[in-house]
C-alpha cells in the first residue's frame, strides 16, 4: 500500500472571488448570504479616512492568504450610509465579521498586521477551504471504521489521509495502527519509523508503541494452553501468570488479560518491582483510554491498590 504519496493543494480561489466592494442594495447577498458559506469580514471605509487605507491593504494580503476560507467586502460609508448606520458604527476603519449569516465578530482602527491574521486565524479555524480537502475529517473516518473492527478498510482511509497530508500524525498512527490489529509489525514499524522524534511522545504513537512492544514481548512465550495448565498447576507461579496475561492480550482477550494481572497484584503488588501493575497499565496505554477493557480495567485496578 503507497501512503507517501502527497496530493498538490488545488489553487485558491482568484483575488477577484475574494474581494469585492458592496453596496446598500447588495449588503444583503455579498455579506450576509455569503457568510453562511463562509466568514465574510465587511470593511468600513471612506476616501478621506487615512487608517481605512492603510489597513484596507493588510486585510487583503490577509484574505488572500486565506485561500477561501474567508471573504472581502468593502463598503464606502459615504456612498452607502444605511447600512454603517443601522449597525451603529460611529468610527472607521471598523471590519465585522459575518458567520452563519450573523455578526461575530470585529475590531476598530488600524490594526497590525498580525493581529488581523490572528483574528482571521479564529475566525477560519476548521473552516475548509472551496477545492480543499478536510484531511482531520477523513481521520475521524478511518478511526470510526477501525472502531468497529474492519483495520483494512481503516487503512485504506487512512492512506487516504496521507495521500493528502503525509506528515499527519494521528493518520500515521492510525494506519500503523491497523498494520498492528492485523498482525502485521513490521509494516507497523516501518509506518511509525515516518512519524518525527519529535511527535514519538504524541499518545496514539505511544499507544502504537507500546501495543507492538507488547505483541514482539509475547511472541517469545509459549502457547496459551501450556501457561494456562503451569498456572492451574501453580498458582502462586507469577511469572507464569505474568507470562499468560501478555499471551492473552496478544491473541486479543483483554479481560482475561486483565483478570491475570489483577490476580497477581491481589497476591503479591511488590512482585517482580510492580511488574503485574506496569504491565497492565502498559495494556492500557495500548488499548486507548476510551477502550472498554481499559475503562473498566482501571476501575479494578484501583479498588485493589486503594482498598
Amino acid at each position: 500500500m503507497t501512503i507517501i504519496d502527497q496530493g498538490n493543494g488545488a489553487a485558491g480561489p482568484a483575488a477577484a472571488d475574494l474581494i469585492k466592494d458592496t453596496t446598500t442594495q447588495t449588503f444583503v447577498k455579498d455579506v450576509i448570504e455569503e457568510s453562511k458559506r463562509q466568514p465574510v469580514l465587511i470593511d468600513f471605509w471612506a476616501e478621506w479616512c487615512g487608517p481605512c487605507k492603510q489597513l484596507t491593504p493588510v486585510l487583503e494580503k490577509a484574505v488572500k492568504a486565506a485561500k477561501g476560507k474567508i471573504k472581502l467586502v468593502k463598503m464606502n460609508i459615504d456612498q452607502h450610509p444605511a447600512i454603517p448606520g443601522q449597525m451603529g458604527i460611529q468610527s472607521i476603519p471598523a471590519v465585522i465579521a459575518f458567520v452563519n449569516g450573523q455578526p461575530a465578530d470585529g475590531f476598530m482602527g488600524a490594526v497590525p498586521e498580525s493581529q488581523v491574521n490572528a483574528f482571521i486565524e479564529r475566525l477560519t479555524k476548521g473552516v475548509t477551504a472551496p477545492g480543499e480537502v478536510n484531511v482531520a475529517e477523513i481521520v475521524q473516518e478511518a478511526e470510526a471504521v477501525l472502531a468497529e473492527g474492519d483495520a483494512a478498510a481503516a487503512a485504506q482511509i487512512y492512506a487516504e489521509a496521507l495521500h493528502h497530508d503525509a506528515t499527519n500524525i494521528a493518520a500515521l498512527a492510525g494506519l500503523a495502527k491497523c498494520y498492528a490489529v492485523s498482525g502485521a509489525m513490521e509494516q507497523a514499524k516501518q509506518t511509525l519509523a515516518m512519524v518525527p522524534e519529535s511527535k514519538r511522545n504524541d499518545p496514539a504513537v505511544k499507544a502504537v508503541q507500546t501495543a507492538i512492544d507488547l505483541a514482539e514481548q509475547a511472541e517469545s512465550l509459549g502457547p496459551v494452553g501450556e501457561l494456562e495448565q503451569k498456572v492451574a498447576a501453580n498458582p502462586l507461579d507469577h511469572q507464569a501468570r505474568f507470562d499468560l496475561a501478555t499471551a492473552l492480550n496478544a491473541q486479543g482477550n483483554r479481560a482475561a488479560a486483565t483478570d491475570q494481572l489483577l490476580e497477581i497484584i491481589k497476591r503479591d503488588r511488590k512482585w517482580n518491582d510492580d511488574g503485574a501493575r506496569k504491565q497492565l497499565v502498559q495494556f492500557f496505554e495500548a488499548w486507548g483510554g476510551t477502550d472498554d477493557a481499559t475503562i473498566e480495567g482501571r476501575k479494578r485496578l484501583s479498588t485493589i491498590l486503594f482498598s
